[in-house]
C-alpha cells in the first residue's frame, strides 16, 4: 500500500517539539481597553510562528522614482506610447507612467513583535528588528475583511474578536507551564509528481488544529472526524478520498469539499521555506505526524529580518554586490519570492534562499539554504514582467539590473 512507504519515513524524525512552541501567543488590547492573553487562531487558517500574515503594501515612493531615474540615465526604450482624443486634442502618456504602487506581501508571524491597528484597512507592524511596516488589506488577515481572531485566554475562556475591536496584539513566547487545549495540524505531503513537503498544515485553507473535523459522507452516512484521530488521506480521484486513523480502520469519504476537488487548497509552512498550496488535482497523499526538534518553528526562531544583501552577475558577466531590492520593492529577508512549480504555489522566504538562477526559457531556479531546488515561474517575481533588481553599493551608489540583463544573485549568509 503506497501510504506504508510514507508512514516508514516518518520513523527516526527525531525529538519532538515541545508542545505549543509553535502556536502563535500574544496579549491582545481591545479598542474598548480589555486584555486577553493567551494562544491564537488568526483568521481561520493561521495558528503558528511559521504561518503568514498576508497583506498589500505600498512600493515607496522614492522606488518608484528611483526606477525612472535609472530608467533614463541608462537610456531605456520606453514602451508604446497610450493615447487619447478629448475635445480634438490628442493626449498621451507612457506605460511606465501605470506603474503599479501597490503589492501584494506576507510576513511570517514569528518576526512580528507587534501589530497596531490604524483603521478599519489598515495596520502598522512592528518587527523584531526594530523596522516598522504600514500595510493595508487585500486578504482576509488584515483589515474589515478578518474573518475573526481567537483568543484561548485560560483565565476569561476563548474569546472571538473582529478587526473593529482591536487596538494592539503584542506577540510573545507563551509562559512556562502554558499548553494549547489542541495541537497544530502538522505532517508531510506529497505531490502526484512525488514531491514531499513537511510542516504545519492548513486543510482547505480551514482546518489547522488537531481538534478541527474533516468531514463527508461514508456511503450515504455523514461522518465528521477530528484530525487527531487521523493517520493519513490520500487522494482518491475528483470526488473523494481515502481515510486512514491511527487504529488503523480505513474508509472513502465524498460529498463535501473537504475531500473533492472543491477543496480549496492544502496549505504546508514549512519553516525553512515559506508558505506553499497545493491543489486538490496536484495533491497525492499526507500522513500526519508531530514536528521534529529541527523544525525551527519556535518564536524565538524568527529574527524579525535584515537588509538582503548579495552578489548579483549579469548575462555580461559583471558581478554586483551590495543592499539588494527585488522587483523594486522587496528589500528584507523576511519578505515573500511568489510563483508556481509543478502544480505547486509558493511563498518562499528571501531569508530561506540561497541563491536563484534564471532559466533560458521562463522563470528561474530557487536553491534553498537547506539545498532543496526549485524551478519556479508563474509570477512577476521571477519572470519578464519583473521590475528589475536594484543593487546598492558600498559606496551608495545603485545600479539597476534589468530583468533581461540578470543572469543569478547569490544572497549572504
Amino acid at each position: 500500500m503506497k501510504m506504508l512507504a510514507m508512514l516508514m519515513l516518518l520513523v527516526g524524525l527525531g525529538p519532538q517539539q515541545a508542545p505549543g512552541e509553535d502556536r502563535l501567543y500574544a496579549r491582545v488590547t481591545t479598542a474598548a481597553g480589555d486584555e486577553f492573553e493567551g494562544y491564537l487562531r488568526w483568521g481561520a487558517n493561521e495558528g503558528s510562528w511559521a504561518d503568514m500574515l498576508n497583506f498589500n503594501k505600498e512600493i515607496p515612493w522614492e522606488n518608484l522614482r528611483e526606477a525612472e531615474r535609472l530608467d533614463e540615465a541608462y537610456g531605456r526604450r520606453r514602451d508604446q506610447e497610450r493615447s487619447i482624443r478629448f475635445l480634438g486634442l490628442r493626449i498621451s502618456w507612457d506605460l511606465d507612467d501605470d506603474e503599479v504602487s501597490e503589492v501584494s506581501s506576507g510576513i511570517r508571524f514569528g518576526h512580528l513583535r507587534a501589530l497596531q491597528v490604524v483603521d478599519a484597512l489598515r495596520a502598522r507592524l512592528f518587527l523584531k528588528s526594530g523596522e516598522e511596516v504600514e500595510l493595508g488589506g487585500g486578504s482576509s488577515d488584515v483589515g474589515r475583511s478578518l474573518r475573526a481572531l481567537t483568543v484561548d485566554d485560560p483565565v476569561r475562556g476563548e474569546v472571538v474578536l473582529r478587526w473593529r475591536d482591536l487596538e494592539r496584539v503584542d506577540f510573545m513566547e507563551a509562559p512556562p507551564g502554558a499548553s494549547p487545549a489542541a495541537e497544530r495540524i502538522h505532517g508531510t505531503l506529497r505531490t502526484q509528481d512525488g514531491v514531499e513537503f513537511t510542516g504545519f498544515v492548513a486543510w482547505d485553507n480551514d482546518e489547522i488544529f488537531t481538534s478541527d473535523v474533516l468531514d463527508g459522507e461514508e456511503e450515504g452516512t455523514d461522518r465528521e472526524v477530528p484530525f487527531h484521530l487521523i493517520s493519513a488521506i490520500e487522494q482518491d480521484g475528483r470526488r473523494g478520498a481515502v481515510v486512514i486513523l491511527k487504529s488503523a480502520e480505513e474508509f472513502r469519504l465524498t460529498g463535501s469539499n473537504d475531500v473533492n476537488d472543491d477543496n480549496r487548497g492544502i496549505a504546508i509552512s514549512d519553516p525553512a521555506l515559506g508558505m506553499l498550496v497545493v491543489d486538490w488535482d496536484d495533491f497525492d497523499a499526507i500522513t500526519f505526524h508531530s514536528p521534529s526538534g529541527e523544525v525551527g518553528g519556535s518564536y524565538g526562531s524568527f529574527d524579525g529580518g535584515q537588509r538582503l544583501h548579495g552578489s548579483v552577475a549579469t548575462r555580461d558577466g559583471r558581478e554586483i554586490e551590495g543592499d539588494i531590492r527585488w522587483d523594486n520593492d522587496e528589500s528584507f529577508t523576511w519578505e515573500i519570492l511568489d510563483g508556481r512549480s509543478e502544480g505547486v504555489d509558493f511563498d518562499i522566504e528571501f531569508g530561506r534562499i540561497d541563491r536563484i538562477d534564471k532559466l533560458h526559457g521562463s522563470g528561474v531556479e530557487v536553491m534553498l539554504r537547506d539545498g532543496r531546488i526549485f524551478e519556479v515561474e508563474g509570477s512577476n517575481d521571477v519572470d519578464d514582467d519583473n521590475k528589475g533588481i536594484f543593487v546598492t553599493q558600498a559606496d551608495g551608489s545603485t545600479v539597476l539590473v534589468r530583468w533581461e540583463d540578470f543572469d543569478s544573485v547569490v544572497f549572504a549568509n
